[in-house]
């Protein structure tokens, strides 16, 4: 006998025996009521047990058919989500716009793709790429072809549309990371070393942990009022074009060891915890104080850079009693 063959034998039993037991209770209680009435009364307590059995097997039904559902969603999922990575080597551009959106819309409906989807968007990112406007004008791409004859080669159909996919990448990186007041913002991550960045914008996003070690910033880079609550690793990396971090919040410490910034770097209200690691000369056209929190490490000299916050004095005596 089934399981619910024998749930459903259970309770037409104990539906009698409830029937039965109240029939007699109520005769025992009052021998002068009428004896069909304790009968109906005693078939509708049994009747009771009967419906809560119909309620919880009707329940139980609603939740396996859900159950089956979701499965059957996620499945779907995966193949969507598979399919839209192999289209991301599609010869098409278009088609591998379109690809990457529907990992995009997977990523918003279903928080399980968050991650693995920043994934593959940082991976296209970290793919080879080449382009005349990067190296004819990398503080402003977009203008590299202002004014230039015609008659002077330029970029190839092939190189504009990648350049068009890559935008494409970094538009929905910034889209898919929280803002505001998101609690699972901390646990994402985005590893963008040895990428071709053009006009990048972070703003107000809310992560982890940001890797960029040997990226290549073109045009203006935009991370006013970042938060990170892991390190930001620009280890190595080059800034062609303005980079702008007023009131970012670094809790995780920032690292720009070995990293060349070739015009204006705004950091006016910011703010760095954990570790600090400085190229050797702060950039010309700094502008704006960078606040250390208290605790903070200096893991080189940081002379020359404008610094203010509970954590700058104590690591300057550090360093200055070292020497």
């Amino acid at each position: 006998m089934g399981r619910g063959r024998w749930l459903l034998a259970v309770s037409v039993l104990a539906a009698v025996l409830v029937t039965i037991a109240t029939t007699a209770a109520l005769l025992l209680v009052d021998p002068r009521q009428p004896k069909a009435e304790a009968i109906k009364t005693g078939a509708l307590a049994g009747g009771a047990v009967v419906a809560l059995y119909a309620l919880w097997l009707n329940d139980r039904r609603r939740r396996v058919e859900e159950a089956r559902h979701e499965l059957e969603s996620d499945k779907a999922s995966d193949e969507r989500f598979a399919k839209a990575v192999e289209l991301l080597g599609n010869e098409a551009d278009q088609v591998r716009v379109g690809a990457m959106h529907v990992l995009a819309n997977l990523a918003k409906a279903n928080q399980r793709y968050k991650q693995t989807v920043l994934d593959v968007l940082c991976a296209y990112l970290r793919r080879p790429f080449e382009h005349p406007a990067l190296k004819e004008k990398p503080e402003d791409p977009d203008q590299a072809y202002f004014g230039k004859p015609e008659d002077e080669p330029g970029a190839t159909p092939e190189q504009d549309q990648e350049m068009t996919v890559r935008r494409t990448a970094q538009r929905l990186i910034t889209d898919l990371l929280p803002w505001g007041s998101n609690p699972d913002a901390t646990r994402y991550q985005v590893d963008l070393s040895g990428a071709k960045l053009v006009h990048f914008r972070l703003e107000g996003r809310r992560f982890g942990r940001l890797v960029a070690r040997r990226a290549q910033f073109y045009g203006i880079t935009a991370f006013r009022e970042i938060t990170l609550a892991q390190p930001a690793l620009f280890s190595g990396g080059t800034f062609h074009g303005r980079v702008d971090f007023e009131d970012g919040r670094f809790h995780g410490g920032i690292s720009f060891q070995d990293a060349t910034f070739k015009r204006g770097l705004q950091h006016a209200g910011a703010t760095a915890g954990t570790f600090l690691h400085f190229p050797p000369r702060p950039p010309e056209g700094l502008t704006g104080s960078l606040d250390v929190q208290g605790g903070t490490v200096f893991r080189n000299d940081p002379a020359g850079w404008p610094l203010t916050g509970d954590g700058k004095s104590a690591a300057v005596e550090d360093h200055v009693q070292q020497d």
